[in-house]
């Protein structure tokens, strides 16, 4: 039998949704391990037991300041150096919701050369908490973390999008950028892995789109694919009863939700 992928699994002060995704991650065949901030920033060489660091939902320090400044400042002081070395020698980062806002603020989301200030997280366009279940967009082929097989839907035009569906649960999630050329770029490099989209195929509308995000961005990676953040929830969509039309659908393949994480243990297994 293969051995488990090793995931370690962030937790401190406000965060609230870390047993969500140990139980997601086991649910995928991973051998997650819950541990706090401080036992990983006195011992930073625990990251070499690890190949994924996922960092959950929640609102982590009150959210004092901004959505995740204050845990992407934590971070950046006690494993920035570290966390990079962990993803150039092949390790992946995953963030969800909170943890989407704190790899952007660290910089590590979008990554590459395009710099911590030209692209952040704010407050939704309505100005109120938005919790709903949305289409998704998979927009691109680099992340390990998104495959075709994870879709729900598919049109019969094979040029047509990979959609899939999970819960949105957030005060703070549009995704903005210095300018619309940022955005464009995002999106010819592949960097924009999951977009918000409505029936019709457009990602502006409301509320398709909950938080007026541009281009209906939901969700980026890296230039290597491997640090991977969004801000719907896929540790809520691990099992097909949590559907509000479960009842109606007809599934085939795992939920949307737990087939990221099945993705990303395929591919950190092989």
């Amino acid at each position: 039998m293969a051995a488990k992928v090793p995931v370690l699994v962030l937790r401190t002060a406000g965060i609230n949704c870390d047993e969500e995704i140990v139980h997601a991650w086991r649910l995928a065949g991973a051998e997650p391990r819950l541990l706090h901030l401080n036992e990983l920033t006195s011992k930073p060489a625990l990251l070499d037991e690890f190949a994924v660091v996922t960092i959950p939902g929640g609102f982590s320090y009150g959210d004092d300041i901004a959505a995740g400044k204050i845990l992407a400042e934590r971070i950046e002081l006690g494993l920035a150096g570290r966390l990079r070395t962990f993803v150039e020698r092949g390790g992946g980062v995953f963030g969800v919701c909170n943890g989407f806002q704190v790899l952007v603020k660290m910089g590590l989301l979008p990554g590459g050369d395009f710099g911590r200030d030209r692209v952040t997280v704010t407050y939704n366009d309505s100005a109120r908490f938005e919790a709903r279940w949305v289409r998704l967009e998979i927009a691109t082929d680099r992340c390990p973390f998104l495959k075709s097989d994870v879709a729900t839907e598919r049109h019969n035009d094979e040029e047509s999008p990979t959609i899939i569906e999970l819960p949105v649960e957030h005060a703070e999630g549009k995704v903005v950028t210095a300018t619309p050329e940022v955005a464009a770029e995002l999106v010819r490099r592949g960097q924009v892995a999951l977009r918000y989209i409505d029936a019709a195929g457009k990602y502006e509308t409301y509320p398709a789109n909950p938080n007026g995000s541009v281009l209906g961005i939901a969700g980026l990676c890296d230039p290597t694919g491997r640090i991977f953040g969004l801000m719907p929830h896929p540790d809520r969509f691990f099992d097909h009863t949590q559907h509000p039309q479960w009842t109606r659908r007809t599934p085939a393949g795992p939920p949307d939700g737990l087939a990221i994480f099945q993705n990303a243990v395929s591919f950190w297994r092989s």
